[in-house]
């Protein structure tokens, strides 16, 4: 009888081995509106026992949206937490009974500025800051934006709209002018995007 095939992949130790935690417990230590602070029990590769707090936030759409002339429709809002108005490109939450990220993606981007899209696409993404927080961030294309629905903005949002020339706010961002991680991080993967379909 012929021995069965047994490729490298197949005996290659796990990757993983040697790093990943163990988690034996989990409970919710805090609960506010928008995200809720947990803390696990876990065991480390060692076998220490400890625990660790993490914000566990829900997914989140962020939206790159340009009018038919080029410009990118950017919002002016109060964060609290550090103090001072953020200029940047719109972004919401998942709620838990949204099944269809596009039809978030046109959601967020109509209450936020009042603008609907002609199209909305997929671009890619990420987490934010794993190391903190289990958030997913899944970032949009929105082309055809046209002011034509009004704001509908919770009770602790403030926020004006405006619409920015697309090299002025990439410029702002590599400056250092816009420090709102999420705008960043969509107009470089945007501009690196199109830098690599050029190539």
């Amino acid at each position: 009888m012929a021995e069965p095939d047994t490729t490298e992949s197949d005996t290659a130790e796990d990757p993983d081995t040697g790093l990943t935690w163990t988690t034996v417990g989990s409970e919710l230590d805090y609960s506010c509106p928008g995200f809720d602070v947990r803390r696990d029990d876990v065991v480390l590769p060692d076998g220490t026992e400890t625990d660790f707090h993490y914000v566990d936030e829900p997914p989140a759409v962020v939206v790159l949206p340009f009018t038919d002339d080029g410009d990118v429709v950017v919002i002016e809002e109060w964060r609290q937490a550090v103090g001072r108005v953020n200029r940047g490109v719109p972004a919401g939450t998942v709620e838990p009974d949204d099944e269809d990220l596009d039809a978030v993606a046109r959601r967020e981007l109509r209450e936020e500025t009042g603008h609907e899209a002609a199209s909305v696409q997929h671009l890619f993404a990420a987490e934010p800051a794993n190391g903190l927080l289990n958030s997913v961030h899944h970032y949009y294309l929105a082309r055809g934006c046209t002011p034509s629905a009004e704001q509908e903005l919770d009770f602790n949002e403030s926020i004006r709209v405006d619409t920015v020339d697309y090299d002025d706010l990439l410029t702002a961002a590599l400056d250092g002018e816009i420090r709102d991680g999420r705008t960043v991080l969509a107009l470089t993967r945007y501009e690196l995007a199109g830098r690599w379909a050029r190539s």
